[in-house]
């Protein structure tokens, strides 16, 4: 049987390698006609080409993949005609064809609206991977871009413009709102304000009536009268059918666009189907890409003589658009009768969700999440599977209020053993646990056996939990060992480390790894060693293995010049400390922040001035504030009750003894403290690592904060607490968090895995469950005991010294490619070209 397949999209490329899968070698002659010059590729994530991916990292199969299936490919030769009558078909370039059965999935093309002046240099649509070579090319003269269309297409280009350093970028939106087919008016809101926050302006309710300039663009002329100053355009206002061929082969399309296909997805010709953004199934057109692959699946299967259908498809999403979450599932805007709608709403996190429950309160029928989507794949699970709903409905999004953690996954198991995990290849539940069974226990061996994981991505961690429970399902022990060259977790390698006093990452390795260690492994076993015996990071070597930044004990920023970040506990600092700061900042030409942490930032600073830097620092009383390290950052702090009149204790001698306490400590990842004088939270503590809120009768403890992209609340693991005592709880929560968390793990995350949640570490650091807590600050008091300050070791190290230099012949010369830009009687780094 000879199929001919016309689009070698994603699409057309996922049929190909559907049938092929099922067949019988020699069962089907395939022949593949594509219009691009490059064999098919991700679409999907296309936006990464700005990223740093290659168009061959994007590819979905090499030429060598084709051949080895047998397929016949013709790149940049698409089909100018069928023949109906005679099975046949001619290319471009005049190869004729004959097929047995033929495949449309010609895919779509991008709409771009009849507007005066599209045609002018400066214009692109954002489509394929040429059109983004073209805008990486004009975008290099480009200052101020916009895009047209505020759909999922257009902030993607949008997302594109940035990356292309056209910062200065406006999204122009007909409709009323952003994403007007996927969220609310609450929720376009919440993501406009997120956006705009991110330096995009936003046009709603724009409709653009002219493209201004002659040769090339210079601006554009609004329906409104209003006028928009542009050099660069790229429109991305949704996509059109591409169905020319089929209507000039006589067959049905829809009347605004689209080859009208059956439940089997055949066409009005028993012997043509039509597959992807090209086919119309029950007058709706699918934009996404699994709905594609599932038609590709359907048509694939009844080749192969089996039976089956496409009675349409969710459309739920989840992608993030320049940084930010945003995903829809189910019915996100049901009718008020139809059902009832509970909505959360923080618009100083930048946070919507709304859910919709049926009118009993017992299912989900739809949602919207702006800012936060972790839950995405387990709501829209619970939506598809008609899972019934806790007593209180709101818990899905709230989480459950009473202390205590869940155990990560623990929902997945409850699903039906049909439920849909990755809709791209319609992997189910029961695929993945049979995988498992069968012998693949890693997420890689599932995605080769099942294919699960490959498509958008999004499904990957629901797999990762269900491949973690289906083996202790099965009584086997999950060891998150760190890398092919460790068989060890983290707290594993940590606890060998300690006992064979291994002090080098090569020791490490030739006791207990195998082969020279990788990427992977490096960083966290330095991370241990540094967390063990707290010495000079740059002394052994070990800052190579950890982290670029501590090389230089600085924070390389864009330009490539370093940050200098001197201590300054609980933010209270001299008059004198001041004056050396801004006299050694003006004297090395530094910019200057205020941080949010209550610390002076001074930017610019030539990698051979580090040294001269830290050193007028240093004899005016400072250290390293460890702004490069995964280590303690700050201890911000209130004024307390010495100025205050609302204060209960002196906050700020408190923040400051904390923070001289935990200095220079090295963890999995960065730790961030507060210490507020009262309930009314100057300090925001309840949004760090471990923070500290002064009440009448002492101190509460809160652990297991962060803000970041994904904030989480600290928790309360202790009342009314003297000094003393919150110290050394301090210690046990601190020490119990180096010994167990997995590598560049923030506490909140931690806390979220842990068995048993805030009650168990409670457990452990206030009632001392496992027995460990006078071993656990005696280790803290060893790593305190320790401590030096690295720029001071650095600058009186001769051999270390040397290292601060950019040319080693040179070693007073500086960085001649290193630019900077005038701003606010200030300076800043100059854009890359």
């Amino acid at each position: 049987m000879k199929i001919v397949v016309i689009g070698n999209g994603m699409v057309g490329y996922k049929f190909c390698e559907k049938l092929t899968a099922k067949a019988q070698p020699g069962q089907f002659e395939i022949v593949v006609f594509g219009e691009e010059t490059r064999p098919a590729y991700d679409r999907v994530h296309l936006s990464e080409y700005f990223a740093g991916k290659t168009a061959d990292d994007l590819t979905m199969a090499g030429l060598d993949w084709y051949a080895e299936k047998n397929i016949r490919l013709y790149l940049g030769d698409p089909i100018s005609y069928i023949d109906r009558d005679n099975k046949t078909v001619r290319s471009h370039h005049g190869i004729n064809e004959s097929y047995d059965y033929l495949i449309l999935a010609t895919g779509s093309a991008a709409f771009v609206p009849p507007i005066p002046g599209v045609e002018k240099e400066g214009v692109f649509i954002y489509r394929t991977i040429e059109d983004l070579e073209l805008m990486t090319a004009y975008a290099k003269k480009a200052k101020v871009g916009a895009v047209i269309g505020g759909g999922l297409l257009g902030l993607e280009a949008a997302k594109a413009m940035i990356d292309l350093g056209v910062t200065n970028t406006h999204v122009i939106e007909f409709a009323p709102r952003l994403m007007p087919r996927q969220i609310d008016e609450a929720g376009s809101n919440i993501l406009k304000t997120k956006l705009e926050s991110l330096g995009l302006s936003i046009h709603t309710s724009k409709n653009t009536s002219e493209i201004l300039g002659d040769q090339f663009i210079t601006g554009m002329q609004f329906t409104d009268d209003t006028k928009l100053d542009v050099d660069m355009l790229v429109i991305s206002a949704g996509i059109k059918p591409r169905d020319e061929l089929a209507k000039l082969a006589g067959l049905e399309t829809g009347h605004r666009g689209g080859i009208v296909v059956n439940d089997k997805l055949g066409t009005a010709d028993p012997f043509i189907f039509a597959i992807g953004e090209c086919a119309l199934h029950n007058g709706m057109i699918y934009g996404l890409v699994a709905p594609g692959y599932e038609m590709a699946e359907v048509v694939a299967t009844n080749l192969m003589g089996g039976d089956k259908s496409f009675t349409g498809f969710d459309m739920s999403t989840k992608l993030k658009l320049i940084g930010v979450d945003v995903a829809s599932f189910g019915d996100p805007f049901v009718a008020a009768s139809e059902g009832k709608t509970i909505v959360l709403e923080d618009s100083m996190k930048g946070i919507y969700k709304r859910i919709n429950v049926s009118p009993d309160g017992k299912y989900l029928l739809g949602g919207i999440l702006i800012g936060d989507a972790e839950a995405y794949n387990m709501l829209l699970q619970t939506t598809k599977n008609k899972v019934v709903l806790p007593p209180n409905p709101e818990d899905v999004i709230l989480g459950a209020r009473g202390g205590s953690g869940n155990e990560g996954g623990a929902g997945v198991l409850s699903l039906p053993d049909d439920a849909l995990i990755c809709s791209c290849e319609s992997v189910s539940k029961g695929d993945i646990c049979g995988a498992v069974c069968d012998g693949n226990e890693t997420m890689d061996a599932i995605k080769k056996c099942t294919k699960a994981g490959t498509g958008c991505g999004g499904c990957v961690p629901m797999v990762k939990d269900l491949i973690t429970h289906t083996l202790k399902s099965q009584g086997k022990y999950v060891r998150n060992v760190i890398c092919e060259h460790f068989n060890y977790s983290r707290q594993e390698l940590y606890d060998l480390v300690k006992v064979h006093k291994l002090m080098t990452f090569d020791e490490v390795l030739d006791k207990l790894g195998t082969g020279d260690g990788c990427e992977l492994c490096k960083p966290p076993v330095a991370s241990i060693l540094a967390s063990l015996w707290n010495e000079m990071i740059l002394a052994k070597g070990n800052d190579t293995a950890q982290d670029s930044n501590d090389r230089f004990l600085a924070n390389i920023q864009k330009g490539g010049t370093y940050s200098v970040v001197p201590r300054i506990p609980g933010g209270e600092i001299t008059p004198e400390k001041l004056i050396v700061i801004g006299e050694v900042a003006k004297k090395y030409n530094l910019y200057t922040k205020i941080t949010g942490g209550q610390r002076i930032d001074l930017f610019g600073a030539h990698v051979n001035d580090l040294p001269a830097i830290w050193s007028e620092l240093i004899a005016a009383g400072f250290e390293s504030g460890h702004a490069y390290g995964k280590a303690l950052r700050t201890v911000k702090s209130c004024v307390g009750s010495t100025w205050c009149r609302f204060g209960l204790h002196d906050s700020v001698s408190f923040a400051i003894r904390i923070e001289e306490r935990y200095r220079g400590l090295r963890a999995p990842h960065k730790l961030k403290s507060a210490v507020s004088g009262c309930i009314r939270e100057c300090a925001e503590a309840q949004s760090k690592d471990f923070g500290i809120i002064a009440t009448e009768k002492g101190w509460n403890l809160y652990v297991c904060g962060n803000g970041g992209s994904k904030p989480q609340h600290a928790l309360l693991l202790a009342t009314d607490l003297d000094s003393e005592t919150c110290i050394k709880y301090i210690d046990r929560f601190l020490m119990f968090y180096i010994k167990t968390a997995d590598p560049l793990t923030r506490t909140a995350t931690w806390l979220n895995k842990m068995e048993g949640g805030i009650d168990y570490l409670r457990n452990v650091v206030v009632n001392d469950s496992l027995g460990i807590g006078e071993q656990l600050e005696a280790e803290m008091q060893t790593l305190v005991d320790n401590y030096k300050c690295e720029w001071k070791e650095a600058v009186e190290n001769p051999e270390i010294r040397k290292r601060f230099t950019h040319f080693v012949n040179a070693p007073e010369a500086k960085d001649p490619s290193i630019q900077f830009e005038p701003m606010r009687e200030q300076k800043k780094a100059k854009e890359w070209k």
